[in-house]
C-alpha cells in the first residue's frame, strides 16, 4: 500500500510545484496584461499614423451633380498640404486658400455647372511621409435658359481676306464682359499686335470683335480659341463652349472707291489690277464712307428697295440683279447695273451701291472675297461700326479702350 500511494504521490504534483505554477501562470496573466496595453497603444499609434498618411478631399470622389454653390474643401489630417490643384478643361484653375498652418485648403470662387474637376493634393505627413490624393467630381448641368453660346464668323481651315476681323456674337446678353474675354484668344503667325473690342450688333446683341492694328498680311495663319465652357458671364449665366478654330489669310486685295472720280481701283499684293468706272449713290442716298469689308458674294440676287426701307417716289424693284457683291448688313453692295449704262465714271446715280457695268462686275465678283476691304472716299456719313465689320473705321487707341479689359 505505502509502495502504491508512492507511485500515486509520485505520479501527482506537489505542493511545491503548484505554487511554481501559479507564480508562473501569474506571470503569464501579468504578461499578457502588459501586452494588452501594448496592443492597445500600437492600435491607436497606427490610427494616428494612418491619419497622418490621408488627404481627405470634400466633394467625394467620381460625385456627380455636385451643386455649384459648394465648396471644395482639402484636409491633410496631422499633416501638411504642400499643393492643391483643382481644374478643370474650360474654366481652368480653381483658386482657393490655405489654412494658417496648411493643414486645409478651401476653393474661395464658384465652381462652373456641367464640368468634371480634378483635384490633385499633395501633403507631408507628420513623419516626413510625402502623400498624394487624385480626385475627380462633376459638377450639375445648368439649366438650358442658362447657358449662353457665341456665333463666330471662320471656318476651320477657311482663307479670309485680309481686312476680316473675328467676330463673336452672343445669344445672351453679357453682364460680366471681361470674364468672357478672358477667355477669349487670337493668336497667329506671324505675330501681330491686335485687340477685342465689345458693341452692340445691329440686332442689338453683345457682339465682341478682334482685330489687327493694321490689315493681316498674306498667309497669316490665325487660330481662335473660344474656353467658354462653364465660364460665368453674370446674373447667372453660364457658357457651354470650347472651340478652336484655325484659318488663313489669301492674297492682298484692296479696293478703293473715290466718289469724286467715280472709279474703283483694285490692287493684288500691291499691284493694281484695273481701275475700274462706277456710279455711287446719288443726293440723300449716298455711299457709305470708309473702309467696308466683303461679306458675301451671290451670282444673283432680287432687290426690292422695301427690303431696305425705301418707299414712295425712291422705291424700285430691279428684279435679279447679278454678280452681288455685299458690304454692309444694311443693303450696300458693289454689282451689275447695266440699267444706269452711260452713267459709269460720270454720274453718281444709285441709292447707294456701287454699280457697275455687268463685264466689270462679274471680273470683281471673281477677283474679291470673303473679307476683302473696300474703302470709299469722299463721300458722306462713315459707316458704323457694327453695320457688317466697320472696324477699321475706329482709331486704334478707341479700338483698344473697347476691350472689356482695360
Amino acid at each position: 500500500m505505502d509502495q502504491v500511494r508512492g507511485q500515486r504521490r509520485a505520479a501527482g504534483r506537489s505542493p511545491g510545484h503548484r505554487r511554481t505554477t501559479r507564480i508562473a501562470v501569474l506571470a503569464v496573466t501579468g504578461s499578457l496584461a502588459l501586452a494588452a496595453c501594448s496592443g492597445s497603444s500600437d492600435d491607436g499609434d497606427g490610427k494616428r499614423s494612418a491619419e497622418s498618411h490621408r488627404i481627405r478631399v470634400a466633394p467625394a470622389a467620381d460625385a456627380s451633380s455636385v451643386p455649384v454653390d459648394k465648396k471644395v474643401r482639402i484636409r491633410a489630417g496631422s499633416g501638411k498640404l504642400t499643393s492643391v490643384k483643382v481644374t478643370a478643361p474650360g474654366p481652368g484653375a480653381l483658386k482657393g486658400t490655405y489654412s494658417g498652418d496648411r493643414d486645409s485648403w478651401t476653393s474661395g470662387a464658384k465652381l462652373a455647372p456641367g464640368v468634371t474637376y480634378t483635384v490633385e493634393a499633395r501633403a507631408t505627413a507628420s513623419d516626413g511621409r510625402k502623400i498624394t490624393k487624385h480626385r475627380t467630381f462633376t459638377t450639375a448641368e445648368p439649366p438650358k435658359s442658362r447657358t449662353f453660346v457665341g456665333e463666330y464668323n471662320v471656318e476651320k481651315g477657311s482663307t479670309v481676306g485680309t481686312a476680316l476681323p473675328v467676330s463673336i456674337v452672343f445669344n445672351k446678353p453679357i453682364s460680366d464682359k471681361a470674364a468672357v474675354e478672358r477667355r477669349l484668344r487670337v493668336t497667329s503667325s506671324p505675330a501681330v499686335e491686335g485687340a477685342w473690342s465689345w458693341m452692340k450688333d445691329r440686332n442689338g446683341k453683345d457682339r465682341v470683335d478682334y482685330r489687327p492694328r493694321e490689315y493681316w498680311k498674306p498667309d497669316t495663319r490665325v487660330t481662335l480659341r473660344m474656353n467658354l465652357d462653364g465660364v460665368a458671364a453674370g446674373g447667372g449665366l453660364y457658357g457651354t463652349q470650347t472651340r478652336k478654330i484655325g484659318f488663313t489669310v489669301g492674297k492682298s486685295v484692296v479696293s478703293t472707291v473715290d466718289v469724286a472720280k467715280k472709279t474703283m481701283t483694285v490692287t493684288e499684293n500691291g499691284r493694281k489690277l484695273r481701275t475700274l468706272p462706277v456710279s455711287t449713290g446719288k443726293k440723300g442716298f449716298e455711299t457709305w464712307d470708309g473702309t467696308m469689308v466683303v461679306l458675301s458674294k451671290v451670282p444673283s440676287i432680287r432687290m426690292d428697295s422695301s427690303t431696305v426701307g425705301i418707299f414712295g417716289r425712291e422705291a424700285y424693284d430691279l428684279g435679279k440683279v447679278k454678280w452681288d457683291v455685299q458690304l454692309t448688313i444694311s443693303g450696300t453692295y458693289a454689282h451689275a447695273a447695266p440699267w444706269n449704262e452711260g452713267k459709269f465714271g460720270r454720274v453718281n446715280g444709285s441709292h447707294g451701291c456701287i454699280g457697275m457695268s455687268t463685264g466689270d462686275a462679274k471680273w470683281f465678283f471673281e477677283h474679291v472675297d470673303y473679307g476683302d476691304p473696300v474703302t470709299v472716299l469722299n463721300s458722306k456719313g462713315t459707316v458704323p461700326v457694327n453695320n457688317g465689320y466697320g472696324d477699321w473705321n475706329v482709331d486704334w487707341a478707341k479700338w483698344q479702350a473697347g476691350s472689356a479689359l482695360r
